[in-house]
């Protein structure tokens, strides 16, 4: 009897070793892979550029997946990102100038959206094109791509901040530190 409680009582020992050993190679192994993969390490640079450190940095995993990577993509952060995009830019001309007419009002709205053009050329400048990840058949570099990116990005502050004025405000100091484009501020 005493010797079938000691072989039980070893086989449960080595089984809880195995397993804590198992377990800290396997958490290690995740945090060396978090320290050493391009894409987090990306995401960490993306955040810094943009000024906003995500408190569900998964919301920003997400905002950089296309379509064409997985299921689990940006698309709909893309669309409340370009509408976060547009009421900011709205807002900000118009106490820039209460005076403004609904036709300028429209144009500057308008082109701030043009994927070819200022949305683009942010998310460019950020280099999200070398961050978003897409399937291999997809140019990471094309406009929509790279400007769907872009969008996803304020989409995500308002879901992580839970206000669409706070995504805003990122997006007018990242637009705006460089002048020329889309609107001058």
């Amino acid at each position: 009897m005493n010797f079938r409680c000691f072989n039980v009582f070893i086989a449960i020992l080595l089984t809880f070793f195995s397993v804590s050993w198992v377990n800290a190679a396997t958490k290690n192994e995740d945090r060396s892979f978090m320290l050493s993969s391009p894409f987090p390490s990306a995401l960490e640079t993306l955040q810094k550029q943009i000024g906003y450190t995500f408190k569900n940095i998964a919301l920003l995993k997400r905002a950089m997946t296309h379509a064409s990577f997985s299921e689990e993509n940006n698309k709909a952060l893309s669309m409340l990102g370009g509408h976060v995009i547009e009421s900011s830019v709205s807002l900000y001309s118009l106490e820039k100038d209460i005076d403004i007419s609904a036709k300028d009002l429209n144009q500057i709205v308008l082109e701030i959206s043009k994927v070819e053009a200022s949305c683009t050329i942010d998310g460019m400048q950020l280099g999200l094109e070398k961050v978003v990840r897409v399937s291999p058949k997809t140019n990471s570099s094309a406009p929509i791509v790279v400007c769907s990116a872009f969008r996803a990005i304020f989409g995500a502050i308002a879901l992580d901040t839970g206000k669409s004025d706070d995504a805003g405000n990122v997006f007018l100091k990242v637009h705006g530190r460089k002048v020329g484009r889309g609107f001058a501020m």
